[in-house]
């Protein structure tokens, strides 16, 4: 922050406070944490020179403007109407904070009454929430409800859910005595091990079953209300985490039975952002609308029976009693679920399944190209939606820099997230409705050339070999 004080200013400032230096103001603060030596700054500059360097710098980004990305991993870069942001960067929506007077926050409380509205739509869930913070935290919380409502100790997580979710989700489980469950899934469809899940539901103390739906290597679960049907069989709760544009086209977390519905929210209109911020979305049956956490908005009548809205839920350590208290999620996001809000009301249901077809259609295209190259293939033979596994005969690192010095943001190589020499040759590739035809060709085209180059340096290492021997 930048303070415009003259030097007699802070001089009589410390005399007021009884201290002679600024230096005084840290001698609570040992030795050894304290910085020794100056910072490096440059000399001031103009605004104009700033602005020069700040371009400068921003200019080494590579951003989705000028490159074409194939990376996805849970944010996926898609087309925004330009009226998104127009609309979401009007004052009365990006100054708008946590509505602690409900009846002169209307406004905002109305923009998250249809937000919830339309999440309990598009998942066909019964209920949901004002949003969480991300995908991944949504997830721990729908978790921990399950072990609350349930009175058991063990979440049973597939291990084709996205590991960052997984990750935190533990992190989440174990601060509360809770176990995560590692649960296997099979090697050629990519899909859940149904089999192994019976078996583990039948060791008993089973909170939650979790699906990803597209999981994480981008499968549809076909078996999933098989497992839902599993689940409820032994006294557990199904845990739906969904892609929100798939829903457009596949079959809802409610249609399948499941309890709960989470995900990450930022497909719907929220730029990527450098990762974040974005939103997460909580959906579940109406049993479990008490235990919800965050904030639920209702809508009601005033006494001249004119329309209003209502904080109807606040179950938030903030609102009440710690150990009351559903959840320690102290706020909502409220601009990014406002922006799904403006997003998804622009397209509407229609739009939103012709983008779904076209990521759909658009990666199909792409494995088809990318198969063509020889020594490349499909990892898994499931069904998959915008993402799909492709194993490699090349380094997935050279890969990544060749596709960088083309002006392309390749895929995601799974080594960096996934543990085990199996994955060293496999990329997780992402193709959306922002891809063109010819941009999606030039990809398959550096792939090709990448595995060629390969190919040629493997032979002359052979001939090399053979020579030296």
């Amino acid at each position: 922050m930048f303070l415009p004080h003259t030097e007699n200013e802070r001089q009589e400032m410390l005399r007021t406070i009884g201290v002679d230096t600024l230096e005084d103001l840290f001698a609570d603060i040992p030795a050894t944490l304290r910085l020794k030596a100056r910072l490096d700054l440059p000399p001031s500059a103009s605004e104009a020179q700033i602005w020069q360097e700040a371009r400068r710098l921003a200019a080494r980004n590579r951003d989705l403007d000028t490159y074409p990305c194939f990376l996805g991993a849970g944010a996926y870069d898609h087309l925004i109407p330009a009226a998104v942001s127009a609309l979401v960067s009007r004052g009365e929506f990006l100054t708008a904070y946590t509505p602690y007077q409900a009846e002169v926050s209307q406004g905002e409380l109305q923009a998250m009454w249809e937000y919830q509205s339309m999440m309990v739509e598009l998942t066909g869930m019964d209920v949901a929430n004002s949003s969480m913070y991300d995908g991944a935290t949504a997830l721990a919380e729908a978790a921990m409800l399950a072990a609350t409502a349930t009175g058991r100790s063990r979440v049973v997580v597939p291990q084709n859910v996205h590991p960052e979710y997984r990750e935190v989700t533990a992190t989440y489980l174990g601060a509360r005595g809770l176990q995560l469950v590692d649960l296997p899934f099979e090697g050629l469809t990519g899909e859940i091990d149904l089999a192994a899940l019976a078996k583990e539901l039948e060791a008993g103390a089973v909170a939650a079953v979790v699906i990803q739906n597209p999981n994480f290597f981008g499968i549809i679960e076909t078996r999933a209300k098989e497992a839902v049907e599993l689940a409820h069989k032994a006294g557990a709760l199904l845990i739906v985490v969904a892609e929100p544009i798939s829903l457009a086209i596949l079959t809802s977390p409610g249609e399948l039975g499941a309890d709960i519905a989470v995900g990450n929210g930022q497909p719907l209109g929220n730029q990527i952002a450098f990762g974040g911020p974005h939103f997460g979305f909580f959906a579940a049956r109406h049993e479990l609308l008490r235990r919800l956490p965050g904030r639920l908005v209702g809508e009601t009548v005033d006494r001249q029976g004119r329309r209003g809205f209502v904080l109807a839920l606040q179950t938030r350590e903030q609102h009440i009693r710690r150990e009351k208290a559903t959840s320690n999620i102290c706020t909502n996001q409220a601009l990014n679920a406002l922006t799904a809000v403006v997003y998804l009301a622009l397209l509407g249901p229609e739009g939103l399944k012709e983008i779904a077809h076209a990521c759909l259609q658009k990666s199909h295209y792409a494995a088809e190209k990318l198969q063509q190259i020889p020594g490349c293939s499909l990892a898994f033979s499931g069904s998959f939606y915008q993402e799909f596994v492709l194993a490699v005969p090349v380094d997935t690192g050279e890969l990544d820099r060749r596709l960088l010095d083309a002006g392309i943001i390749g895929p995601l190589p799974l080594i960096k997230l996934l543990p085990g020499a199996e994955w060293e040759d496999k990329v997780l590739v992402c193709v959306t409705e922002a891809r063109s035809r010819a941009e999606i060709d030039r990809f398959a085209g550096v792939v090709a050339d990448a595995v060629a180059a390969a190919r040629t340096a493997r032979s002359e290492e052979g001939v090399r070999k053979g020579r030296e021997g």
